[in-house]
């Protein structure tokens, strides 16, 4: 009531430039829920592609080129960790990342150096709940999907299963029967291939060798499947809430599968990890139970649905990331808010300025008891 006599309005700009730093396991599809929503949102784009993965980068720079030569608002440079660090110093007004937690957490540092605002998609330890009145079949064909596919690397990749006792023996057979048929390997008849950077081999190899030595079993594939940069297909069960194999991301063909008790128990384990990326629940309670964990995501008796709609936001929480792309939250966060007010007549109770009155104050008074006084 004492601003009736001001318009408002409320408008989302372009911040200007957005440099973005983009991952080698998904080098297009990622980086454009970046690229695409700082393009639409009015800004111009520098793009540094993941090291391992230049050429992709320079070939979506080129064909952006050839659709629309009049605008170069899209430039890619390419190089190791220091050219990253450079476009996070170099005073462009956001950077939108993806990738490891733990390359982010150097990204924000060298970005807290200016002041440069971030978005960071991170690593994930998502989780399978499957209650007992779940679809066992499609749990066990999702379990086996988010685990397996593109070999493990994937941000919202199953690590871990967490299945309700009465339908334990009956998920754990039918995955562990889904995924022996999956084979990793050059030929045409393999579904999977290499794991693509050497070093994620000896994660892989570390977090399995981990898990059994903590006394979980290994009931397909195991440490003895690794070979080169392949990677069968592992499934382990038994394997203690500590080890390595539940804690960090792991990023290969391998999921960990925890008999429970009750839905709480499950509830629980999942909320337990510092990741918070993605969720995927099957029960006729599905919902409830999702609304009980802490995730930026999560689909109920399906798998990682929430990111094929485009409507909906995609990000993580904890030290899965901040900020969000797709949907119209992806587009606000190449964006600053503009407030602004216009004055349409003269206000009858003027408040800022020193020609204000004591019989002022007592009508404001009178106003704030009405609007606000519990008495």
């Amino acid at each position: 009531m004492l601003t009736i006599n001001q318009a408002a309005s409320l408008e989302y700009r372009p911040l200007g430039v957005v440099g973005v730093i983009g991952p080698w396991n998904y080098p297009i599809f990622t980086p454009l829920g970046s690229i695409s929503f700082a393009l639409a949102a009015g800004n111009a784009v520098v793009y540094k592609p993941s090291e391992f993965a230049p050429g992709v980068g320079e070939w979506l720079g080129r064909v952006f080129a050839e659709v629309v030569p009049e605008h170069s608002v899209l430039q890619v440079i390419t190089g190791d960790g220091s050219v990253g660090a450079e476009l996070c110093r170099s005073g462009v007004d956001k950077i939108g990342f993806t990738g490891s937690t733990a390359t982010g957490k150097k990204v924000m540092a060298a970005c807290a150096e200016t002041l440069t605002p971030v978005l960071m998609e991170c690593g994930g330890k998502d989780a399978l709940i499957l209650d007992s009145t779940g679809n066992v079949d499609a749990a066990a064909d999702a379990a086996v999907w988010g685990a397996l596919s593109n070999s493990g690397q994937t941000c919202l990749g199953i690590e871990r299963v967490y299945v309700h006792e009465d339908v334990y023996d009956e998920f754990l057979d039918k995955t562990i029967a889904l995924a022996s048929k999956i084979r990793a390997g050059s030929g045409a008849q393999d579904k999977i291939g290499p794991i693509t950077m050497p070093s994620q081999v000896d994660i892989i190899r570390r977090h399995l060798t981990d898990a059994v030595a903590k006394g979980g079993r290994v009931v397909l594939g195991g440490p003895g499947s690794i070979s080169g940069q392949y990677v069968q297909p592992t499934i382990l069960v038994d394997v203690p809430e500590d080890s390595l194999a539940v804690t960090e991301e792991t990023f290969g063909p391998t999921m960990t599968i925890t008999k429970v008790r009750t839905m709480d128990e499950a509830i629980m384990h999942t909320n337990a990890s510092r990741y918070a990326l993605g969720l995927s629940v099957f029960s006729k309670n599905g919902v409830a139970i999702a609304d009980r964990i802490r995730s930026g995501g999560a689909s109920v008796n399906s798998y990682v649905m929430y990111a094929a709609i485009p409507s909906l936001p995609l990000g993580g929480v904890g030290e899965s990331g901040f900020g969000r792309v797709h949907g119209a939250d992806g587009l606000k966060e190449f964006t600053y808010a503009r407030a602004s007010s216009r004055q349409r007549f003269p206000s009858l109770l003027p408040l800022t300025t020193f020609r204000r009155t004591a019989r002022i104050d007592s009508l404001v008074k009178v106003l704030i008891r009405a609007l606000h006084g519990r008495h």
